[in-house]
C-alpha cells in the first residue's frame, strides 16, 4: 500500500547512533499501517531532528528521537498526504475532542461548529499548483501531543477570527450587536497597547538557549516536567524550580520595560494581570523557534504564573 507521501530524494545525514535510534522506533510508530516504509519514516524523523537539534551533540539528538510522539507524527503525516485510512482513524480519535475543545473556546454551538469545521478544512488541506497537498498537519512535529497541538491551532484560529471581526465591524455595530460578541469578548481579552507588544518581544529575545528550551517544551510542546527532566538529565524538581524562577523573572523584565515607557507601577501590574500572550501581535513560537504558539506566562491550568 502506498502512503501518498512525497518521495523526496534522500535521508538527511545523521550519525550512526542517531540513525539506529530512529530505526529502532519504526515498529512502535505503526507507520507501516499507512504504507510508510522505513526509508520514508527515517526521512521524516531525521528532518525533525535536524530542525530542532542540527548543531546539538549526538546524545542530545538521540534524546530528541526518544522524546518524539512518533505514532501521532506518522498519523499526522499520513493524513496530510491524504491517506484515507489515516483520516478515518484521525476522525475516530479526535473529532469529538475537537468539537468539545471548540465549544469550550467559543461558548456557543454555532461558533464552535464553524471553528471546528474551518479547522478540519485547514487540516485536510487542498492540492497546490504542483498537486502537492497543503495541510496544517505538516506543521505538527511530534514534540508534544497531537491533541494538544490541535487545541493550540484551534485557539489561534479563534483569536484570528476575533481580530478579523474587530477590524471589519465598527465599534457602533459591535455595541449594537453585543450579544453576538459576548462569548468572544469573554474568551479573548483586548490586546493591550502601551508598548506591551514590544516589551514582551524584547524580553523573549533576551532568552538564552536553555531558557528558550524550557519555555518551548513546557508551554508550547506541552511536555511534562518528567519528560523535560529526562531530556536534560536532571531531576524533575530542578526543572520545576527553573521554570518557576524563569516565569517570575520574565514578568519582572516586562514590568520594568513598561515602567521605562512611563507607565505607573500600578498600571503595569494591572496590564500583566490581564495579559494573555496569545492575543498579542508577537510571534511567540518564532521567538522560541517552535511550531506552535501559547501564552508562555500562563500555566497549564490557565492561571497566571
Amino acid at each position: 500500500m502506498h502512503s501518498g507521501l512525497p518521495e523526496s530524494a534522500h535521508i538527511p545525514q545523521l550519525s550512526a547512533a542517531v540513525s539506529k535510534a530512529i530505526q529502532q522506533r519504526y515498529a512502535e510508530s505503526r507507520a507501516a499501517r499507512f504504507g510508510i516504509a522505513l526509508e520514508q519514516f527515517e526521512r521524516i524523523v531525521s528532518s525533525v531532528v535536524l530542525r530542532y537539534a542540527e548543531q546539538a551533540a549526538e546524545d542530545e539528538q538521540v534524546a530528541v528521537v526518544t522524546g518524539l510522539r512518533l505514532e501521532e507524527l506518522m498519523l499526522a503525516r499520513a493524513c496530510a498526504a491524504g491517506n484515507e485510512q489515516a483520516w478515518e482513524e484521525f476522525l475516530t480519535r479526535y473529532r469529538a475532542r475537537l468539537y468539545d475543545a471548540a465549544h469550550h473556546i467559543a461558548h456557543d454551538d454555532a461558533t464552535a461548529r464553524e471553528l471546528a469545521d474551518g479547522l478540519y478544512a485547514d487540516l485536510y488541506g487542498i492540492p497546490d499548483d504542483s498537486g502537492r497537498r497543503r495541510s496544517k498537519l505538516d506543521y505538527y512535529m511530534g514534540r508534544g501531543s497531537l491533541e494538544g497541538w490541535i487545541r493550540t491551532v484551534l485557539s489561534q484560529s479563534f483569536v484570528d477570527r476575533y481580530r478579523a471581526q474587530r477590524k471589519e465591524v465598527s465599534l457602533e455595530e459591535q455595541v449594537e450587536n453585543g450579544a453576538s460578541f459576548a462569548a468572544t469578548q469573554d474568551t479573548i481579552a483586548t490586546a493591550p497597547d502601551c508598548g506591551m507588544n514590544n516589551a514582551v518581544a524584547e524580553t523573549l529575545a533576551e532568552l538564552n538557549g536553555e531558557e528558550r528550551f524550557l519555555l518551548a517544551s513546557y508551554y508550547l510542546d506541552q511536555r511534562t516536567l518528567a519528560e523535560i527532566a529526562r531530556i536534560l538529565r536532571v531531576h524533575e524538581s530542578t526543572v520545576s524550580r527553573k521554570l518557576d524562577k524563569l516565569t517570575v523573572e520574565l514578568r519582572k523584565r516586562v514590568r520594568k520595560r513598561l515602567q521605562l515607557q512611563g507607565i505607573s507601577a500600578r498600571r503595569c501590574d494591572e496590564l500583566l494581570q490581564e495579559l494573555d500572550v496569545r492575543d498579542l501581535d508577537v510571534d511567540v513560537a518564532g521567538k522560541l523557534k517552535q511550531e506552535t504558539a501559547l501564552g508562555a506566562f500562563y500555566k497549564k491550568d490557565g492561571s497566571t504564573t
